[in-house]
């Protein structure tokens, strides 16, 4: 059974940290997507499985996130005409975004395998 309250704590999470490292230089979404995801994992517990399902479902999530700002960030650019930035990412925006989603999912997949593990402990 999904514990939606982990997932949940998991993504507000990842959206926190996601927005504090773009003011920050060194830490980024990469880094949002292991805290998030270990999070997710250790709040849910009950091994690496349940851990690594909880963080992937909060990745999951964060990255769709992520993926609409991205969109509107390059329909934005392409609108106001900033050069070929627009039109360059405007064709190829769907696989970037797509990447960017199940790379954070990933990753909080494996960090929430390792906080379930931790939290059985």
């Amino acid at each position: 059974m999904t514990n939606w309250y982990a997932v949940g704590v998991g993504f507000v999470v990842m959206s926190v940290v996601g927005i504090v490292g773009l003011a920050v230089p060194g830490l980024g979404q990469l880094t949002a997507g292991l805290v998030g995801g270990f999070v997710a994992g250790y709040v849910a517990a009950g091994g690496a499985g349940r851990g690594a399902w909880h963080g992937l479902l909060a990745g999951s999530l964060g990255g769709i996130f992520v993926a609409a700002v991205l969109g509107v960030a390059v329909t934005a650019a392409g609108v106001a005409g900033f050069g070929p930035f627009g039109s360059l990412l405007g064709g190829g925006a769907f696989l970037v975004v797509l990447l960017v989603a199940l790379v954070m999912g990933l990753e909080s997949a494996l960090a929430g395998a390792l906080g379930g593990w931790i939290a059985e402990e």
